[in-house]
């Protein structure tokens, strides 16, 4: 093999294998609960553009503000964890009138974690008096260190 084709290798092995991101989804407990089962995600109303904006190998942590959408209980914890497993955005019809989109997730064994405890340790949430701000905007991307804290809070087995 000669220094050309090794380096248009290489240059492909690096595009696959990028580092990954961190990103939160805000979903009531009941329907985390249905995803992880069913070894997926579903956020935003069925939208598939925050599903477009995750890669193979990053990492989604779950937010459940309350336990069901509308009249549930309050939750506000972490409530679920795991990677995208490959580049699929794919429709799923749960009726004849709503065909949310979906992306394949490997969900880790965790916890829930309630983030009263983790406020004052994620830089999102630190020293913020509206701390629930960006977590209306129902997905957006975090950095290593709180996801680790996070993933740490929630006992999961991350590698």
């Amino acid at each position: 093999m000669n220094t050309k084709e090794t380096l248009c290798n290489f240059e492909e092995t690096v595009t696959v294998l990028h580092p990954p991101s961190y990103w939160i989804g805000v979903v009531s407990a009941l329907h985390v609960q249905r995803g992880v089962s069913g070894g997926f995600a579903q956020m935003c109303h069925g939208k598939s553009a925050p599903l477009r904006r995750m890669q193979p190998g990053d990492w989604l942590v779950y937010y459940s503000p309350r336990t069901e959408i509308g009249d549930g209980e309050p939750l506000q914890a972490f409530t679920a964890i795991g990677r995208v497993l490959d580049d699929h955005v794919y429709e799923y019809a749960m009726s004849a009138t709503f065909v949310p989109y979906r992306r394949n997730i490997e969900y880790v064994p965790c916890h829930e974690a309630r983030i009263e405890g983790l406020l004052d340790r994620l830089s999102f949430t630190r020293g913020k008096r509206n701390w629930g701000y960006p977590f209306r905007t129902g997905h957006f991307e975090i950095n290593q260190e709180d996801f680790f804290t996070i993933a740490e809070a929630m006992h999961a087995a991350i590698q």
